[in-house]
């Protein structure tokens, strides 16, 4: 098989086109430039891509990992020579979570199919190989020139090595038989744990049916005595609480009835305290407080004393009646004799009595002005006179001192209703306890108790006994126990026999894998010796190879071959492509060879014996087409 030609729309690649050779084909681009990318497009178009992958922490799947960045489908074709045919594969995509599922081959140039090839056996078909065999041999993906065993391959070497078939596979078997002996037992699980625990509790259920009966016996006698102490109990109980029910309702009827006369009395406190403050309210001066009445009614009397002496002060006229008529006998004398003096004496008298009427008409107006203030005083207070003012004080502290005396007795009598209420809550809560027969320290509630733990012992007797009638009839017959014992011992010995077996067969098979291996691994190791001494110049001549295809290699002067973990990585990676390329001898069908695909596999070689790689894969390009993709100019 040849590939000429790749056209990829996967990842990066947005409808690129590669071709190829006969040889050996080295394509050098830097990192980054999508050669991973044609890597794994190439085993896309063998094999398909495997739509079952899920991502998962440190993997991606090659359909999430490779859908193209332009968010076009993923489809592609490759051109390749096989038995002498050019043959042009097509993979595109319908559906989005089938990505390249849509196949076809077809002879290229012709549009005619090629007959039973499909898209999940194509690349068995081309390279002869399954896709992990072609991983494992042929593609050296980036990272992992190292093989790793798996059952597929395995089969392809024992083939090799012994009979030809490839259905058979050691670590398959080996899984199988040890798979059987693990269902047989395997620590604590298992047929033959489940049936010795199935044993074992047979064997103990015949040990409890033996002493059961005897239990019950006893318990039934426990029982019974219980129940004369139940009986006991409640009939103390019973009485008991009817002495406590009918103490409890004396006590809170008494209590009752001290409320009901409390309640009476502040009634009826309350009823007078109203009465006295109606008469206060009824009073000259209604509910006012004693200060400001006395205050205000010793302001009044000291304003009707000041008012009675304004109003009995006596004035006259006389003084100005004099001056009058002696200004009208100057005014006559003027008349008679014309004088000057007369004339003046006449003004100078009749001013002085103007002046004097003024101060006397003054003096009247105020003395009526008072008696008219005292009048209205007097009548505001409803009295005559200042006598009567104090008669009505008298009266108002007389009612008032009534109806302090009136909210003293309804404040006794309130609290005395008070403490009458409190002294009946106590009394029913006193009562509540009392009547409360399951907690208290009353004696009715203490053989409450006791009756109560004598029933629960009874209950737990009855449940006792009812346990173990229930166990002994769900044991069944001793004698069909006893024959199912005896069947089980018999089927433990059949599978332990098995188990033997299987474990001889593991044992038998391990030494025969010891001999198919001491078959394959030595031609193994000799292929590989001849590569790895042409790829370091003849340094190492050895290499042995285990069965899960790890390898030591040794150098011409050491006795002892050397682990990979004391190589250095340039020598581990050729080592490791020494094994991959007699894999492919080995392990490949003879006939036309499939592509060697190689990813930078070559990047931690110096110069030189980068220069011994390249002619040893230059040799092999004589018989089968080697592609090289690297960073590095070879």
């Amino acid at each position: 098989m040849k590939i000429n030609k790749l056209t990829a729309s996967f990842g990066k690649l947005e409808n690129e086109s590669l071709s190829f050779h006969s040889g050996l084909n080295v394509i050098y681009a830097p990192n980054e430039s999508g050669k991973s990318t044609w890597c794994a497009f190439i085993r896309a178009m063998l094999y398909g891509v495997d739509s079952s992958e899920r991502a998962r922490a440190g993997f991606l799947p090659d359909k999430l990992r490779y859908a193209p960045w332009s968010g076009a489908p993923m489809e592609g074709t490759m051109e390749l020579t096989a038995d002498h045919c050019d043959i042009t594969l097509t993979r595109s995509t319908k559906a989005k979570n089938a990505p390249m599922r849509e196949f076809s081959a077809t002879y290229t140039g012709t549009g005619v199919k090629v007959e039973g090839m499909t898209g999940g056996n194509a690349g068995e078909l081309l390279t002869g190989v399954s896709r992990d065999v072609f991983r494992r041999s042929a593609f050296i993906e980036q990272g992992t020139v190292a093989v790793s065993g798996s059952p597929e391959l395995e089969k392809r070497i024992a083939s090799i090595v012994s009979t030809g078939e490839e259905e058979t596979s050691y670590s398959e078997a080996d899984d199988k038989l040890r798979a059987w002996q693990r269902k047989r037992r395997f620590n604590r699980r298992g047929m033959l744990p489940e049936l010795e625990s199935r044993m074992d509790e047979t064997s103990r259920r015949l040990e409890e049916m033996s002493g059961s009966v005897q239990d019950v016996s006893l318990l039934e006698e426990r029982l019974e005595k219980a129940r004369q102490e139940c009986a006991k109990l409640e009939a103390e109980v019973t009485e008991s609480r009817k002495k406590q029910r009918r103490e409890s309702l004396d006590r809170l009827n008494t209590g009752r009835a001290v409320l009901k006369a409390r309640s009476d009395e502040h009634d009826r406190a309350m009823e007078e305290l109203s009465l006295r403050r109606e008469e206060l309210r009824q009073g000259l001066f209604g509910g006012e407080s004693r200060e400001t009445v006395d205050r205000r009614v010793e302001q009044d009397m000291d304003e009707l004393s000041r008012l009675k002496a304004e109003g009995q002060k006596k004035v006259s006229p006389l003084i100005a009646v004099i001056l009058f008529a002696i200004a009208v006998a100057g005014a006559a004398l003027y008349t008679a004799y014309s004088s000057v003096i007369y004339m003046i004496c006449a003004a100078v008298f009749g001013v002085a009595a103007v002046v004097f009427l003024l101060r006397y008409s003054k003096a009247r107006r105020t003395v009526l002005e008072a008696r008219e203030a005292r009048r209205r005083l007097l009548k505001a207070y409803q009295v005559n006179s200042s006598r009567d003012i104090e008669a009505q004080l008298q009266a108002y502290h007389s009612r008032l001192d009534a109806v302090a005396q009136a909210e003293q007795a309804e404040r006794e009598s309130r609290d005395a209703y008070e403490t009458a209420r409190t002294r009946q809550e106590q009394l029913e809560e006193a009562a509540l306890a009392d009547l409360d027969f399951s907690g208290g320290n009353t004696e009715a509630a203490r053989l409450g108790r006791q009756l109560s733990a004598a029933r629960a012992s009874a209950e737990r007797l009855a449940g006792q006994i009812a346990s173990l009638n229930g166990r002994l009839a769900a044991m069944g017959d001793p004698l069909v126990l006893s024959s199912d014992l005896s069947c089980m011992n018999e089927e433990h010995e059949r599978i332990q026999e098995e188990y033997d077996a299987l474990s001889l067969a593991i044992d038998v098979l391990r030494e025969a894998d010891g001999e198919i291996q001491s078959r394959f691994s030595p031609e193994l190791g000799r292929v590989a010796a001849d590569y790895m001494a042409k790829v370091t110049g003849g340094r190492y001549t050895d290499v042995l190879i285990n069965r899960d295809f790890s390898a030591k290699t040794r150098t011409a002067g050491d006795a002892v071959a050397r682990d990979s973990e004391y190589l250095s990585a340039g020598t581990l990676d050729l080592m490791y492509l020494a094994v991959r390329l007699a894999v492919c001898e080995l392990a490949l069908p003879e006939g036309e060879p499939c592509p060697l695909i190689i990813d930078d596999a070559l990047v931690n070689l110096d110069e030189t014996r980068q220069a011994q790689a390249m002619e040893l894969l230059s040799e092999i390009a004589k018989d089968r087409q080697v592609i090289l993709f690297t960073c590095r100019k070879v």
